[in-house]
């Protein structure tokens, strides 16, 4: 498969009691892709995977592949502290017949390249998915995929691509520099899609895609058609919007502006809450702003 365009991270429903709630799910899916996404991305960090046990992780799975129904690819995260670990639950996403599925770099410990390059390659050896690796050293106490080890796993053909959520447009300069044509750099940095599309990016993996899909698929849409100028204000439009999913703690902003806009999925697991007074306020001023919101 060829990873492209943007594929929302998506958000995981939730009841009040913080368990899962799958009808919303559906309906959260259908809602995306109504709006354009070109894949969905589940049990992502966006997603709250690191919250959710086996079992409901292969809920959502099943849950995806029955609703999305084939009309968009549907990628799992698989990510885990252990290669061993990665390996379990990936051959649940194959018994659930998702499409690709994505690693993350482990997140407690700090395994050097060596061990990185280990891991993914292992993992690549035991499934006939497609993988997108994630590289997220914010959320992964700075541990990195550097470009010259992704540059390596791209000798095996089921890595596919990868996520860069770096923030650091060099690194992703050098990850496009040192990849073959076929495999897909993906920006995870919803402020620079438009750039990294411009660098040569095949798209992006933005969370803010929950909130305002219909603004980050213009970013691409608009890019592939040619018109950089209309790509370039949809990205303007959306900066505000992202920044202010920062003001609570992620995932919460997310959950928080889709419940502002009248779409709410639930809360997410605690300890993690939704902003209020003054950051609510911030947050309802950019979505007014983006055209999201009446004001």
């Amino acid at each position: 498969m060829t990873l492209h365009g943007i594929i929302p991270p998506v958000a995981t429903p939730m009841l009040e009691n913080e368990d899962l709630d799958l009808a919303r799910l559906q309906w959260f899916l259908d809602y995306l892709i109504e709006n354009g996404v070109h894949g969905v991305f589940v049990l992502g960090t966006n997603s709250e995977f690191y919250a959710l046990s086996e079992d409901e992780k292969q809920a959502v799975m099943a849950t995806a592949v029955q609703q999305v129904r084939g009309r968009v690819p549907v990628i799992a995260g698989v990510g885990a502290e252990t290669t061993r670990e990665v390996l379990r639950l990936a051959r649940l996403a194959e018994r659930e017949q998702v499409d690709a599925i994505s690693v993350i770099t482990p997140y407690f410990i700090s395994p050097n390249q060596q061990e990185i390059y280990t891991h993914y390659r292992r993992i690549a050896e035991s499934t006939s998915l497609p993988m997108m690796l994630y590289n997220n050293p914010a959320m992964c106490g700075g541990l990195r995929i550097e470009p010259e080890t992704l540059g390596r796993l791209t000798e095996f053909a089921n890595i596919a691509g990868v996520k860069d959520s770096s923030g650091d447009l060099q690194n992703t300069m050098e990850y496009l520099r040192l990849v073959p044509s076929r495999f897909a750099v993906l920006q995870g940095r919803d402020t620079l899609i438009y750039s990294s599309l411009e660098l040569g990016c095949r798209g992006a993996v933005p969370a803010s895609a929950n909130v305002a899909p219909r603004i980050c698929v213009e970013i691409y849409e608009a890019f592939r058609r040619g018109d950089r100028e209309a790509s370039q204000q949809a990205q303007w439009r959306l900066n505000p919007v992202r920044l202010s999913l920062a003001l609570a703690t992620a995932p919460a902003g997310v959950k928080a502006a889709l419940a502002l806009l009248g779409k709410p999925i639930g809360p997410c697991r605690a300890p993690l809450s939704f902003p209020t007074g003054e950051r609510l306020e911030r947050m309802r001023q950019a979505l007014i702003a983006a055209g999201l919101l009446a004001s």
